[in-house]
């Protein structure tokens, strides 16, 4: 079997019909169909023979095989309990995929790659790929992020404007706390964008393919992350707000205090959240963490 095999319409259609699967609304599928954009998502990732691939919601498989051919294992997780003995019959004599059949937010990404590991010599870190439903992007994303599971790069196929909302920089209207998230542990861009027309069926918005490379040291240096995390969450809680008010509303900290803080930090209170870079939050999270 090989990628362009099984990614048309057509074919999709066949291997769906033929045991009696259908579309789930509910988790967000849509296949891709096109061996261009297969190919473009693995050129993305920079494999070789030494990689190890973590795929998450691998549909039909026709990404798969395309990464199956490119790296040294490929661990397929795939929700949908029904395409799972599919998969399994497609990849029965490609012994260098392995499907497991599980909800990927709550997969202990460090237990079951272990043994994928043991006699073979890999690189260090693992390669994320994924076709992500977009109601769990953000969720999935950060699940890698904030986990110690030990990946260097993620190739996300995303919604675009959630790419758009990722790679945002201070003072967009898409820069938020999305942005600050991912930025802080990882470096982020976007490949290359994907008309609705790729996948089977069709989304009704454009896509992205997003690469995060992670980084060798955070994008700041605080001396607490969830306090750092929190003025975030605080500052973009109501973006009309001005630091001043949505901090201490959302932190619940004096605007005396406020004030002395901002001063100490040469930075105007009267400023709106999506105006502060990343390095300014942290240096308002490092002070505040001295008064606190």
């Amino acid at each position: 079997m090989t990628a362009n095999k099984i990614a048309t319409p057509t074919e999709s259609k066949r291997i769906m019909e033929s045991h009696g699967l259908r579309h789930k609304k509910s988790l967000g599928q849509n296949f891709i169909i096109e061996a261009n954009i297969i190919e473009k998502i693995i050129k993305a990732a920079k494999l070789t023979k030494q990689d190890i691939v973590v795929e998450v919601g691998p549909g039909l498989g026709a990404l798969t095989q395309g990464l199956a051919n490119a790296a040294g294992r490929v661990l397929a997780v795939e929700i949908d309990q029904k395409l799972v003995p599919v998969l399994r019959e497609l990849f029965s004599d490609t012994p260098n995929i392995i499907i497991h059949s599980g909800d990927a937010l709550k997969t202990d990404f460090n237990a079951l790659t272990r043994p994928l590991r043991a006699g073979a010599d890999y690189n260090e870190g693992f390669v994320v790929v994924a076709n992500l439903p977009y109601y769990i992007t953000t969720p999935l994303m950060m699940h890698f992020l904030e986990s110690n599971f030990p990946w260097r790069r993620q190739i996300l196929m995303v919604q675009k404007e959630v790419a758009e909302r990722v790679m945002a920089k201070a003072g967009t209207k898409e820069y938020g706390a999305l942005s600050l998230a991912v930025q802080y542990r990882a470096g982020v861009e976007i490949a290359f964008t994907v008309p609705p027309n790729v996948f089977y069926p069709k989304p009704k918005v454009d896509s992205a393919v997003m690469v995060l490379k992670k980084l060798s040291e955070p994008g700041a240096k605080v001396k607490d992350e969830k306090l750092f995390f929190a003025v975030i969450k605080a500052a973009f809680g109501q973006r009309r707000k001005t630091l001043n008010n949505a901090l201490a509303a959302g932190l619940g900290i004096e605007k005396a205090e406020l004030a002395r803080v901002f001063a100490e930090a040469c930075i105007d209170g009267g400023r709106r959240g999506e105006t502060l870079t990343i390095q300014e939050f942290a240096v308002l999270a490092n002070l505040l963490y001295q008064s606190i």
